[in-house]
């Protein structure tokens, strides 16, 4: 049955993803982003579609004529070098950005799914990470803004289901990868690929031995999607528990796109976790979810997407 839905952050790169599944899957898209880290490209082939797009920023009331299924929460800078330079707006989004939306969805009485994260364990002391573990976060350091922001959010999540009886549900994503991630994310995959395509130095931060965990976004979208459709109520982990460390993933990418560069190695960041790995056991069992993509796969599509995307930076010069 169609559903119109709400996707906060839309404009980003799995909003923009989930928009056009959920087009594919025959619902109303309602996209709502304020572009400070989105950007329109990653969804102007839906412009043609049934799909809605409203630039607004979320910390702001949301205001919508007529019903409203599903919201989907995922307004928020979920990069590193983000949420550095927008610490503030990071924090605004995860406290008053989810309470609007929230908002938004008990008057529309709708379902609600909060994109949270696997920074909510910090840098963990258990290994892997279950959704039971209650986390090692540094409240004062400079990733503590994103980290609280998510950690606040799911609070207040949680206490709108409690409080308002609101069917609300909450995605820990880990590390993903996929098409639209931007060239200057600074996360990992995109960093390495766009240095490998530029036959630049690869920069890994610390001695590389810190673990990931990479998840294809096609795979993401579909666990989340799971999850918006199930009757769970409780955290659950979506990502791919294949742990590798940083410098395996540089020279993958080295690998797969041919490049003569070489592995730096740069001081680690405040507080960066030293592993991190999803025990996917509830996903599993609660949404028969696991992640299908290979990495190998995933990253050729991902490197095929950056590769046109540098050929067209590099033309417009």
């Amino acid at each position: 049955m169609s559903a119109r839905i709400v996707i906060t952050g839309a404009a980003g790169f799995i909003g923009s993803h989930l928009a056009e599944t959920l087009l594919d899957r025959g619902h109303h898209v309602i996209g709502i982003d304020n572009l400070l880290t989105g950007d329109v490209a990653n969804i102007a082939h839906l412009s043609n579609r049934d799909f809605h797009f409203i630039e607004h920023d979320v910390t702001n009331y949301i205001y919508l004529d007529g019903p409203v299924d599903v919201v989907l929460h995922w307004a928020s800078p979920a990069s590193p070098i983000d949420y550095l330079e927008w610490p503030i707006p990071t924090l605004k989004v995860g406290a008053l950005g989810t309470h609007k939306a929230l908002g938004l969805a008990k008057a529309k009485r709708a379902r609600f799914v909060l994109a949270s994260t696997s920074e909510v364990y910090g840098d963990p002391l258990e290994h892997p990470q279950t959704e039971q573990y209650w986390g090692n976060v540094n409240p004062v350091g400079p990733r503590g803004v994103y980290d609280e922001a998510k950690r606040f959010a799911e609070a207040m999540t949680m206490a709108y289901h409690r409080y308002h009886k609101l069917d609300a549900k909450i995605v820990r994503i880990f590390n993903t990868y996929g098409p639209r991630m931007r060239v200057r994310d600074g996360r990992a995959v995109p960093n390495f690929i766009a240095q490998a395509l530029r036959n630049e130095d690869l920069t890994v931060y610390g001695d590389g031995n810190q673990t990931r965990s990479f998840c294809y976004v096609s795979d993401l979208v579909d666990g989340v999607l799971r999850l918006m459709d199930s009757g769970e109520n409780e955290p659950v982990n979506i990502g791919n528990p294949q742990e590798m460390t940083i410098t395996q993933i540089a020279e993958q990418i080295i690998t797969l796109t041919g490049a003569t560069s070489q592995i730096v190695y740069l001081e680690l960041p405040v507080d960066d976790p030293k592993v991190r790995q999803p025990d996917i056991t509830r996903a599993r069992n609660l949404l028969e979810w696991e992640p299908k993509v290979p990495l190998a796969a995933g990253l050729e599509r991902t490197i095929d997407y950056f590769r046109q995307k540098l050929a067209n930076v590099d033309a417009s010069r």
